[in-house]
């Protein structure tokens, strides 16, 4: 018998074997969905294109340079109503970004306390938190931003009254620096002189200096076992090479408060009620899941870890920062993306309560004024998916950068 005859024949590749063949059949079914889902895109946008075009009112974003002709109440960088339409979409897009920062970082802190809180062995401070949760979990954010708005403006005094026929107004609280009323929070605001940008620059570099500080601190840890006061050298960071900058630059920053002129506040700077109803409405409400989040993660811990930390003499406190928090995390940070990201698309209800965010503005007045439906709800939700997916890939590099590893 010669070699040849023990080779075995290749078998030779046949379009059949696309459908018939095991190895391919998923592969093709695949591409055909995909081939088809694409098709079916293609008519939909064709289609739309094409009824716009017959509505004369072809896709463009020309729009965006035109006046605005609307104010904003609440803005944090220059805005009149001469402004273009990109400009007021801007603003809106900070005023988005400054209550999603606000909430995520009050409701961070909340939540933590309150899950901390909810596993405390003191029976009245558990079955408050408790009832925090269950009470903030279980009504609608909508009506939870209401409240909020109607306790502010009935609840605070108005910024200069009369009575019967007594004159009263609102009184300057915290060393004559913020004034509370029911139009809103009056704080002061940094004026910035020649100098100033020293001094930020310092302070951004003490920020750099402390995380890194903080990440030597862990390696020498885990590497020789001492603990260093982190605290309190952080806090020198934090401060100290700021503070003596802004000395030696003869005090470049100031501050400008909040004085009582007729029936109103002038100067400082003005948190609408708005704002503060949505940003503490949020942060409560989130706050509530984020707590549940929290004391799901602790629990996860076996309590052999605390015993076995605890008979090596830590304290409480070290063997929650140092034992159980960081195997917690794992089980926490998940979730807490999931709770940011829903915060940053909740806060598109402030215009139940008047506050101007990137909803009320692209998505509110500009959409009514143009009448650019599509473009506008377009430019909607690429803002909020790269809003989204930025704090998504931010959580998301933290939890791979604090995830246990393996030895």
């Amino acid at each position: 018998m010669s070699a040849a005859d023990d080779t075995k024949p290749e078998k030779v590749f046949r379009l059949s074997m696309l459908i018939y063949d095991t190895r391919f059949r998923s592969m093709t079914i695949q591409v055909i969905a995909l081939m088809l889902l694409m098709l079916v895109g293609a008519w939909l946008v064709n289609n739309t294109l094409n009824n716009l075009a017959i509505l004369d009112k072809e896709l463009g974003f020309q729009f965006l340079a035109e006046p605005a002709g609307y104010d904003i109440n609440q803005r944090l960088i220059e805005y009149t109503s001469r402004s273009s339409h990109a400009r007021a979409a801007f603003v809106g897009i900070l005023n988005t970004l400054l209550v999603a920062f606000l909430g995520c970082i009050t409701a961070t802190l909340l939540g933590v306390g309150a899950g901390i809180a909810r596993l405390s062995k003191n029976w009245v401070v558990a079955r408050l938190m408790t009832v925090y949760v269950e009470m903030f979990r279980n009504i609608p954010l909508l009506l939870w931003i209401l409240v909020m708005s109607a306790i502010f403006i009935h609840s605070l005094p108005q910024p200069r009254a009369f009575r019967g026929g007594a004159e009263a107004e609102a009184h300057m609280s915290m060393w004559d620096a913020v004034a509370f009323t029911n139009r809103g929070f009056y704080i002061p605001r940094p004026v910035y002189n020649s100098g100033s940008n020293a001094v930020i620059i310092v302070f951004l570099l003490s920020i750099v200096a402390i995380l890194g500080f903080g990440r030597w601190a862990r390696k020498r840890q885990n590497r020789t076992g001492d603990i260093l006061p982190t605290g309190w050298i952080k806090l020198a960071i934090f401060f100290a090479p700021a503070t003596l900058v802004f000395f030696i630059m003869g005090q470049p920053i100031d501050l400008e408060y909040p004085a009582l002129k007729g029936f109103n506040f002038v100067g400082g700077f003005h948190l609408r009620n708005s704002l503060i109803a949505l940003w503490f409405a949020l942060s409560l409400y989130t706050g509530a899941f984020i707590a549940e989040a929290v004391r799901a993660g602790i629990q996860s811990v076996s309590k052999g870890q605390s015993e076995a930390a605890a008979a090596l003499g830590l304290r409480p406190k070290r063997v929650m920062n140092l034992v159980v928090l960081p195997q917690a995390l794992r089980v926490i940070i998940p979730p807490l993306i999931s709770q940011y990201l829903n915060l940053t698309k909740n806060s598109s209800l402030a215009i139940a309560v008047g506050y101007m965010d990137i909803t009320a503005t692209l998505g509110g007045i500009t959409l009514n004024q143009t009448g650019r439906e599509m473009e506008t709800l377009l430019l909607l939700m690429a803002m909020y998916l790269s809003i989204s997916v930025t704090v998504s890939m931010i959580m998301n590099w933290y939890n791979n950068m604090i995830k246990m590893r393996e030895r």
